[in-house]
């Protein structure tokens, strides 16, 4: 006879969701982090991925997010970085940007785990009374919510492929020892566990600092954060130390004595010209085998085929020339608020076998009040301005160095100077284009002043003004050029329609697209419904112009920098460089023949 509560726990056990068998078959490679924050776990992450892709291994990944918040997108580029935008339209952490790059795949929000989207769906299990009356609890019921959305999402693939990837790389957020992060290290603990030695392998990344006064690389530091992880239960496989220079062998064998690692196992990651030779490093030290021996995957991984990613990396230390790029922006002091788009202008640049020079300018900086607040912050921005190839404005919100913006794009026009404007830049072209040429001096956008009778950009009807959260136009779209003689299209190879990922809830006014259009400003692409600039079938949505007798001059509402890849550049950001490599006089080496295609 069964005893209490056992007919229960059976009932509930049945009741689990079951995951398809191959999950058991995929492989889990897991970083985490000790010491500080911003070691580089993502690029890491993304870098064990490309040497283990280059074995002939299919591999996805899985970023971890401690916080709360259900997804990136309400969250300050200050606060976060770079809100990176997937295909299914999820708004995710900037590391899965990192990944899809370096490996050349296509991820979605569920690969982005955070803890609201891990506590909202527990929720709505107990309200819907899936636990069957239970108390409801971190321990088993949030680890078990955790362990299934990793072994559900690992199965998923991302290459294009019908089968589970052969390694999933999870990246756990933040350091150990987070108090936000417990579940999850408690949740990986018990997957470690039932997978089995042979299916999991965890790679703890560390900082080895060097003090000033001793001249000592001090492994302490790293002592204590493997410590503090093994009393969590996870003991790490491989240690990857951050450092300024390479570590010498005494110190990798102190590492081992006290950290319980193999010194084979113990990694260097240090300080290298360009991001794309942390893959190298690591294969040169066989992270690979380590890998590969530990999870059991000797028959279906060979060595590791880098040569392209070799040539790539050490072309661009060659590399002599370079492009001055003036980035006119509202989130200049943390740079990584545009790390897509920096990605994307590396990737274009090189390509032209140039090297990017990114002037940053606060937009603010160039306004006229600022020349009476702060005249030398004032005179730096337009000096640094006029004597840079091209001007870039990305995407952003908020009225904050708007008026900045426009000067930018003024002077852009006026002096034939190379001009891209990402979202909010094409928007601006628009606004400037109209207080300065069609003479409409109160001009501007529902965005920063509501009241004005030249919206010329608005509101889209579709998008909720009550949340913010997932409400914006999001997603891959489809973009129609009207003529595929434009040099939007020709920058794509001349294709008829381009699709690219969109983040944005304002679109440009379509009563004030004639007017533009006969004053120079051409409205090259539309969305679907062949109406309108950015909007849903049945209404108006233009998405490409371009300035007439100007050598370069495009604003797109989408965001071409999401889909740049370093052997497949965007085809706007190509377009940019070699228009500012001939503003400047410079031969530049469009390495792709026409510039590419991001689809």
């Amino acid at each position: 006879m069964a005893e209490p509560g056992e007919e229960e726990a059976a009932a509930a056990a049945a009741a689990e969701p079951k995951h398809p068998a191959a999950a058991a078959s995929t492989k889990y490679v897991l970083i985490t982090g000790g010491v500080v924050s911003g070691l580089g776990k993502g690029v890491t992450a993304s870098s064990v991925g490309v040497v283990l892709k280059a074995c002939g291994l299919r591999v996805t990944c899985i970023k971890i997010d401690p916080y709360l918040n259900t997804d990136a997108g309400t969250m300050s580029p200050f606060e976060h970085g770079e809100v990176f935008v997937l295909d299914d339209g999820g708004e995710v952490d900037l590391d899965l940007g990192n990944y899809e790059r370096f490996l050349d795949v296509t991820l979605t929000r569920d690969n982005n785990i955070t803890t609201g989207k891990i506590y909202q769906s527990v929720i709505e299990k107990e309200r819907k009374g899936d636990y069957l009356g239970k108390t409801v609890q971190v321990v088993p019921h949030v680890t078990d919510e955790i362990k299934q959305w990793i072994q559900s999402v690992s199965s998923v693939p991302v290459d294009g492929q019908t089968c589970p990837a052969d390694v999933c790389v999870i990246e756990l957020g933040g350091t150990v020892g987070d108090i936000e992060s417990m579940p999850f290290i408690e949740a990986l603990r018990q997957l470690s566990f039932s997978l089995g030695k042979d299916n999991f392998c965890l790679i703890h990344v560390s900082l080895v600092p060097v003090l000033g006064v001793v001249g000592e690389q001090k492994t302490k530091p790293t002592q204590h954060s493997v410590r503090e992880l093994r009393a969590l239960g996870l003991t790490p496989d491989l240690l990857a130390c951050r450092s300024a220079q390479p570590l010498i062998g005494s110190v990798k064998e102190k590492l081992s004595q006290f950290c319980h690692v193999p010194v084979e196992n113990i990694l260097n990651i240090h300080d290298v010209p360009n991001l794309w030779h942390v893959p190298l490093i690591l294969r040169n030290q066989k992270v690979h085998e380590a890998i590969i021996k530990q999870l059991n995957l000797g028959r279906s991984a060979g060595p590791p085929e880098l040569r392209d990613w070799t040539q790539m990396a050490e072309s661009y230390d060659d590399l002599k020339n370079s492009v001055k790029i003036a980035l006119v922006g509202k989130y200049t002091n943390l740079t990584d608020s545009y790390l897509s788009v920096v990605k994307a202008l590396l990737h274009a640049s090189v390509a032209c076998s140039l090297k990017p020079s990114i002037q940053w300018i606060a937009a603010s900086d160039l306004e006229d009040a600022t020349a009476t607040s702060a005249p030398d912050a004032h005179a730096k921005a337009w000096e640094t301005l006029k004597g840079s190839s091209c001007i870039l404005i990305p995407g952003g919100f908020g009225d904050r160095g708007i008026s900045g913006m426009i000067l930018a794009a003024k002077y852009a026009r006026e002096n034939k100077v190379p001009y891209l404007g990402i979202c909010l830049g094409m928007q601006i072209s628009v606004i400037e284009m109209s207080r300065n040429v069609l003479g409409l001096k109160d001009a501007d956008s529902e965005e920063f002043n509501s009241e004005t009778p030249s919206r010329v950009v608005m509101y889209m009807p579709e998008v909720s003004k009550t949340h913010m959260g997932n409400t914006m136009r999001l997603g891959c779209r489809r973009t129609f050029f009207r003529r595929t003689d434009c040099l939007t299209s020709k920058l794509y190879g001349s294709p008829d329609h381009v699709d690219e990922r969109h983040r944005h809830r304002y679109e440009v006014n379509p009563a004030f697209v004639a007017m533009l259009e006969n004053a120079g400003l051409h409205f090259v692409g539309c969305d679907e419904s062949g109406k309108r600039m950015e909007a849903e079938p049945a209404s108006t949505y233009d998405q490409v112009v371009e300035l007439q007798d100007h050598p370069f001059y495009i604003g797109v509402q989408f965001h071409p920098e999401f889909k740049s890849r370093p052997r497949r550049p965007s085809p706007p950001f190509t377009g940019l460089i070699l228009a500012a490599a001939e503003y400047m006089g410079t031969p530049a080496n469009n390495s792709n023949g026409h510039v590419g295609t991001s689809e």
